[in-house]
């Protein structure tokens, strides 16, 4: 059986909105969101990816291991970054630095420095408030669209039937392997298999971890017969096919797919027109220069 996210009915923004208006949304603030590095505009994404945040209705405990993926994903990204220096060449040609810092050792005649640039700082925090919209903006998705309405969602944005109802089951694959996953190892380990002491290198480790991978495995693709044996027996991909569910736009949710048209297409211009590069403020480059 296949099952969800930890989805709930919440009043929050997102659930207040058709879904497939806020998939159009969300895919318009990510389009947009990808033509900036001036951490003025991007702190307007990120203020409208805060709002949706604050107003999700989810709780910490629902999904702080989600949060704490992104954070530790976004900050490491980030600090990476920062002491390379790489990615930022291509949004400016020249740095102002700051001071450079010298390790007390060697290495093979070598000595570690980093240069702190006030660019490779900017683009450090443009890229974590970037990636972090983003990133926050997209692990909402699966704790606030209902799982029953996710192949007519993408059937009404004008997928196929069978495109549609892929990306159904992909969504909920996952989950379902977690929980597959879960199960599976409570019941080896009621058998006494003790992961916790698995020792030696890196091959002996996955090979002892066949008890695990292996049933979940075979789990997985006899559940993708089954699925595949009841859409055969139901005739799917004939004929057209028809919905249990069905939504209606309102007038709420012409209005946010209003407002996503305006945000991609004010990015587009803005764009064109050279607005939105990197930017250094000026008073740190007078610092910089005193």
């Amino acid at each position: 059986m296949l099952v969800s996210w930890r989805y709930r009915e919440r009043k929050s923004l997102i659930q207040a909105f058709d879904p497939s208006a806020w998939i159009i949304f969300y895919a318009c603030f990510i389009v947009s969101t990808m033509f900036f590095w001036d951490l003025r505009v991007l702190f307007f994404f990120l203020a409208i990816a805060l709002v949706v945040i604050f107003t999700s209705g989810i709780k910490w405990r629902e999904m702080y291991r989600a949060w704490l993926f992104i954070c530790g994903f976004v900050v490491f990204f980030s600090l990476l970054t920062f002491l390379t220096g790489r990615g930022g060449m291509e949004v400016y040609e020249q740095e102002h630095t700051i001071t450079t810092l010298r390790a007390p050792f060697t290495l093979f005649k070598w000595q570690p420095t980093l240069d702190i640039t006030v660019e490779r700082a900017l683009f450090a925090l443009s890229q974590l408030v970037r990636v972090f919209s983003l990133a926050s903006m997209t692990i909402l998705i699966p704790y606030s669209i209902n799982p029953a309405h996710y192949g007519i969602t993408f059937h009404r944005l004008g997928l196929p039937d069978k495109i549609a109802y892929a990306m159904d089951l992909t969504m909920r694959f996952i989950p379902t392997f977690g929980r597959d996953f879960r199960l599976t190892m409570d019941a080896q380990r009621a058998r006494g298999y003790e992961i916790e002491k698995l020792s030696g290198g890196i091959i002996s480790q996955v090979r002892k971890l066949a008890p695990l991978i292996v049933p979940v495995t075979i789990h997985a693709i006899a559940g993708s017969e089954d699925i595949i044996d009841a859409m055969d027996l139901r005739g799917f991909g004939i004929g057209r096919r028809t919905w249990l569910v069905q939504l209606q736009y309102r007038m709420r949710d012409y209005v946010l797919m209003g407002l996503a048209a305006l945000i991609l297409i004010g990015s587009v211009i803005a764009s064109m027109f050279g607005f939105g590069k990197f930017w250094v403020p000026e008073f740190l480059l007078h610092m910089v220069g005193g």
